[in-house]
């Protein structure tokens, strides 16, 4: 195939004009980026290579190779891995496929500072765009295993780059760049430097799996004796003779990286900076952990885990296609990446490594969903990061509180579904209450300062904490001083739903049911008040209820108002309109379920409305009157009506009567 030159994808054009005018500091990190990426391609290599024996590949030296040549100022960053066919190399440099990519660049215009920009993308992370922080050209070279034709794609990052078919290149990966002037000033060091280069791999990648060999400096050979004499005449000996000097002065190439496992070493023989750097490698982040995860399993079943909690949640935490899972090795092989089984879902968040000793090197995903082994891990590291984020609520509050911010919504999911933890999960969490409008509060908070008599955990769903806050359901709580959880994530409509109790006591939604609040004595007082009440209203509601049949099950008078002259509420074992919503965004139809109206009786309106039927029920005025009251219960609450137009021209024709 021809030449072919092409444009960069909007997204993939904005981000490397990013790179190319150096807004990141931190320049260095475009070769740990390059070295990432080739010890991936090796991984995965020596994978395909185990599950197809027909690929012929040769997997006795993989390795990466760097190559610097200070005259003509490149660096080459080469390994013989699984390499890349034509239409992956389009595909994979020429977009982004990440779909929080427009958001990110919006943000990052958005920042106002240096310091918010490289937070920016250090949250992001850039990968193999990097290279232009550092060169005004990248040449990659590149050939899939099992295929006979190379590509070469060169670009200077301005917003084109040529693609070309070649026939000679070798298996694997080379990237060649051609560097810019140091610029000292500019944090742009000289990396044709070796001192440099081994600084570099030392600091960032020292745990790689795979050898990082630097080719030895070129180093003219002495002149040996025979040498010195083939120049006075004995050209064919002097000849042999400097061909033996080059032999002798052919020197190996420099290991750069350890190789050492992490996982495998003791914890005090890491520093911190190690492991925040093998986080980094595998979750392509570029900040630091939020928290460091170690566990070792000895006995019938052997195995190590070094997980890692990230600082922030990925842009693409909650869509479809979200990779989640740790990487799985056996004895230190490589075998997976993003192994699903080992963590459940509402751990996806969770990065890092678990090394099996006792599994075979070629097991399948579907041998995993069945493995007892990997499900005994499985339920020993969700346990395990449970209980640290339980340890860090006091431990460590600041960073339990970034932990909540970033990641507390995908943990009560586990509400859902993980019975087994589902205690654990509840006391690692935290929720916003009435209590207090700036502090978080623990399940295990709550309960300790419950009124004397209260029975149950009172709780309130919504979109906001405004909206619930000011809700009618929740006067009479305000009244009596009795904290309710205000819950106001999406995930809270549903898990409410299906956890039964914390610690003895149930879970009590303001909005469902009867409300019973108070002492015996002024729950008695209330009794005799409400059945005076209910002989006053006994027309009124029958009346009500009868014309508002489309609309609700009953009218009723309410115990749980005290300012507003109506709300509306579900019965106890009701579904929510929220979660009727939840559901059908999900393709689940379920049937219309009708609630209950509750009338204030100590209201002027509902006082008034009882008079006036006691003297004209047959008024057509009143009918509207009561569809008014069910309607401004309806949106109290934030609801939608049926006929908003109908509601409109009735509360008009009302304001027009009373001017």
């Amino acid at each position: 195939m021809p030449t072919e030159t092409f444009e960069f994808q909007v997204e993939a054009r904005q981000l490397l004009q990013l790179m190319i005018h150096s807004i990141y500091s931190n320049k260095d990190v475009f070769l740990r980026e390059l070295v990432s990426n080739a010890s991936d391609a090796l991984d995965k290599l020596r994978l395909e290579a185990l599950r197809d024996d027909s690929l012929g590949v040769d997997v006795s030296d993989l390795h990466i190779a760097l190559e610097a040549d200070p005259e003509a100022r490149t660096l080459t960053v080469r390994d013989n891995g699984i390499g890349m066919s034509r239409d992956e190399v389009v595909q994979l440099i020429g977009t982004i496929a990440n779909s929080g990519t427009a958001k990110f660049l919006r943000e990052l215009k958005d920042a106002q500072d240096t310091a918010a920009t490289e937070g920016l993308i250090g949250q992001f992370g850039v990968g193999f765009y990097a290279s232009f922080m550092v060169a005004d050209e990248v040449t990659l070279l590149t050939r899939r295993a099992g295929e006979s034709q190379g590509t070469r794609w060169t670009s200077n990052g301005e917003g084109t780059y040529t693609v070309e078919s070649v026939d000679d290149a070798p298996q694997g990966t080379s990237i060649l760049l051609r560097l810019k002037p140091e610029d000292s000033e500019d944090q742009l060091h000289d990396y044709t430097s070796t001192w440099k280069i081994r600084e570099i791999v030392k600091r960032y990648s020292d745990f790689i799996t795979w050898p990082i060999r630097m080719a030895a400096p070129q180093v003219p050979p002495v002149p040996s004796a025979a040498e010195t004499d083939a120049e006075s005449g004995g050209a064919e000996a002097g000849a042999e003779a400097g061909a033996e000097g080059d032999v002798a002065e052919a020197a190996e190439p420099e290991v750069l990286n350890s190789m050492k496992a992490l996982w495998a070493r003791s914890r005090d023989e890491v520093t911190d900076d190690e492991y925040h750097e093998l986080y980094k490698h595998i979750s392509h982040d570029w900040t630091d952990p939020l928290e460091v995860i170690r566990l070792q399993a000895e006995g019938t079943f052997e195995y190590q885990a070094l997980l890692f909690i990230p600082a922030h949640a990925p842009q693409d935490l909650f869509m479809q296609g979200y990779q989640r899972g740790v990487q799985l090795y056996v004895k230190r092989v490589f075998i997976m990446d993003d192994c699903e089984e080992l963590m459940p879902p509402y751990l996806r968040f969770v990065k890092g490594v678990v090394d099996a000793q006792d599994l075979s090197l070629n097991v399948s995903r579907e041998i995993l969903q069945q493995d007892r082994q990997i499900q005994l891990i499985h339920r020993r590291l969700a346990k395990k990061v449970l209980s640290t984020v339980k340890d860090m609520m006091s431990s460590s509050p600041e960073r339990y509180a970034t932990f909540w911010r970033e990641f507390g919504r995908v943990l009560k999911e586990g509400l859902l579904g993980d019975v087994e933890n589902r205690d654990a999960i509840l006391g690692a969490s935290s929720f916003a209450t009435t209590h207090d409008k700036d502090q978080l509060t623990t399940l295990a908070q709550y309960v300790e300062r419950m009124k004397d008599g209260q029975e149950h955990i009172f709780y309130v769903t919504g979109e906001s904490r405004q909206a619930v806050e000011n809700s009618p359901h929740m006067e009479a709580f305000q009244a009596k001083g009795i904290e309710v959880l205000l819950l106001t994530d999406p995930v809270d409509e549903v898990w409410v739903d299906s956890v039964p109790e914390f610690d003895g006591r149930q879970f009590r939604s303001v909005a469902k049911g009867e409300v019973d609040l108070g002492t015996d004595e002024e729950k008695a007082e209330a009794g005799t008040e409400r059945e005076k009440q209910q002989e006053e209203f006994a027309g009124l509601l029958t009346w009500m209820t009868a014309r508002l049949a489309d609309e609700v099950k009953e009218v009723r008078l309410s115990s749980r108002l005290t300012v507003s002259p109506a709300c509306i509420v579900s019965d106890t074992n009701d579904v929510t309109p929220a979660l009727e919503n939840i559901y059908r965004a999900m393709g689940q139809e379920l049937p219309r379920v009708k609630r209950i109206l509750e009338l204030n009786a100590k209201h002027p309106l509902v006082v008034g409305l009882n008079r006036a039927h006691g003297e004209r029920q047959d008024d057509p005025a009143l009918q509207e009157t009561a569809e008014l009251v069910h309607s401004m219960a309806l949106l109290a609450e934030g609801g939608e009506l049926a006929d908003p137009a109908r509601f409109v021209k009735l509360m008009a024709e009302r304001l027009e009567r009373s001017l």
